[in-house]
């Protein structure tokens, strides 16, 4: 015997059946020409009826389906979300959502599912269900979440700055990264002008590179000096990309690729200064090749005119000019043969104590004490003894020579670390103005009066050929000059 809900559901099915039958044509119109799968269902969910879309999707036939119910086609893991919503419709309540449903083959179906219940004489006697297979549409928005989460990733990961720009050239959108090498966070650029950020030395250029861009669609690149939060500059390397509406063909906007060069740049400034070295090492052959013979034969005549004059009150001079060039012409030679080195294993210390030695004399003249402090102990470095000790001689005389009025000079040794030893010689004189100090180095630069300006020169090339470095800094307080060496 059927219970009293059986046979309400029976009543409700044959009601079901009925409405359908009434205006057919109308409702089969709906159908056919419908672009959703379409079913309608009883209110347990039994098939009624469905159109070729939906027997197309399931891979059922019309008389599979209607031995079927619908939630038996549901996967496993929307079942129940399937039942709560199918409920919910049968109490009158209009469902949108989405779910899993396999088909004849086995094969996982993403639907897009809405139920519409049915209604007569204010009585829900079925429902209607449109169905749209998403299955695609949801592979391709998980392959969106990827490419977001890669780009996420990327862009707060990257060491470039990623920076976006309008027409006008504000900033509407940058990189977290620029924290990391500018020192701003993104939302304090956005909106503002590119040129910002520029060195004004440089702005021009960059305006200049960006209309570039702008009128012939073109990759630009550009090194220029870009602006940190604290106020000091870095080189970066800016690589502009038009991007264009592919239907119009305007330009949108400017991506720009901003890349940290300030070591290349250091390197590009190492190098040619390596070759300045080379090529004066060169011209300082030539020079003495050319200049020595001719300036021997000069001596030997003046030795000559000399010894059968009585007035020799000129010739002091002549001889004083010659020794001079003489001396230039020395230390030419040490430039110009930069190989000759013979390398032997020598205690750091003990080579500090023997240049110290050989300028004590000229520094308590002075009234100037040299301190050595020593971090180190006895290490030993590979190097030619008497040119390390030349280059030490060198920069404790420029000490002295700094301090007219005495003062002191202190010499470190430090360990930088297991592979180099640091040594700094410090002053205590008046220091040296940025220009001068920018100029240190350079062939014939001199400050002095007697002064060749060769001996800076000569001593960062003789650390170097040591593989080492030479820095120096100086302002009122003083001048140091940093040399590290390897081990």
């Amino acid at each position: 015997m059927n219970s009293p809900i059986e046979v309400i559901k029976n009543e409700k099915g044959i009601l079901l059946r009925n409405h359908l039958d009434k205006g057919k044509k109308k409702k089969w119109r709906f159908f056919t020409q419908n672009q959703d799968a379409i079913c309608v269902l009883t209110l347990d969910g039994q098939f009624v009826l469905v159109n070729s879309l939906f027997e197309n999707m399931t891979e059922y036939s019309v008389d599979d389906l209607i031995k079927k119910k619908f939630q038996s086609l549901s996967h496993i893991e929307s079942l129940d979300k399937v039942f709560n919503y199918f409920h919910r419709a049968v109490l009158g309540q209009v469902q949108n959502f989405d779910c899993k449903m396999i088909n004849k083959s086995g094969k996982v179906i993403d639907l897009n599912i809405s139920i519409i219940p049915i209604i007569e004489d204010d009585e829900i006697i079925g429902v209607y269900i449109a169905a749209k297979d998403i299955t695609e549409f949801k592979k391709k928005k998980i392959e969106i979440r990827k490419l977001e989460e890669f780009h996420r990733v990327l862009t707060e990961n990257v060491l470039d700055i990623i920076l976006s720009t309008n027409l006008l050239g504000k900033v509407i959108y940058v990189s977290p990264s620029c924290k990391h090498l500018l020192g701003y966070n993104s939302d304090e650029l956005i909106g503002k002008h590119f040129s910002h950020f520029i060195h004004k030395d440089d702005l021009e250029r960059a305006i200049s590179d960006r209309e570039m861009l702008m009128a012939k669609f073109e990759h630009i690149r550009g090194s220029y000096r870009f602006q940190k939060k604290d106020g000091t500059f870095i080189w970066m390397e800016s690589i502009g990309h038009p991007i264009i509406d592919p239907d119009t063909q305007n330009l949108l906007e400017v991506i720009s690729i901003i890349r940290d060069i300030t070591e290349r740049k250091k390197t590009q400034g190492l190098l040619l200064n390596s070759e300045k070295l080379t090529i004066a090492g060169q011209l300082a052959a030539g020079i003495c090749h050319e200049v020595r013979n001719p300036l021997t034969a000069i001596k030997g005549f003046i030795q000559l005119i000399e010894a059968r004059t009585d007035n020799k009150q000129f010739f002091d001079i002549i001889n004083s000019e010659m020794n001079r060039i003489e001396l230039i012409l020395n230390e030419l030679l040490i430039l110009a043969k930069p190989n000759e080195i013979k390398f032997v294993i020598a205690n750091i210390k003990t080579l500090i104590e023997e240049s110290k030695t050989l300028i004590d004399t000229l520094a308590i003249m002075n009234n100037i004490q040299i301190e050595i402090i020593n971090e180190i102990g006895d290490l030993s470095v590979n190097c030619d003894k008497d040119q390390i000790k030349q280059v030490f001689i060198n920069f404790l005389k420029n000490a002295v020579e700094a301090m007219p009025e005495g003062g002191k000079i202190t010499i470190e040794l430090l360990k930088l670390n297991e592979e180099k030893l640091k040594i700094l010689i410090k002053d205590t004189g008046t220091g040296i103005p940025q220009p001068i100090l920018n100029r240190l180095g350079q062939p014939f630069f001199t400050t002095k009066e007697t002064g060749t300006g060769l001996g800076i020169m000569i001593s960062k090339q003789i650390i170097e050929n040591h593989s080492g470095t030479l820095q120096f800094w100086s302002d009122k307080n003083g001048t140091v000059f940093e040399v590290i060496l390897p081990l």
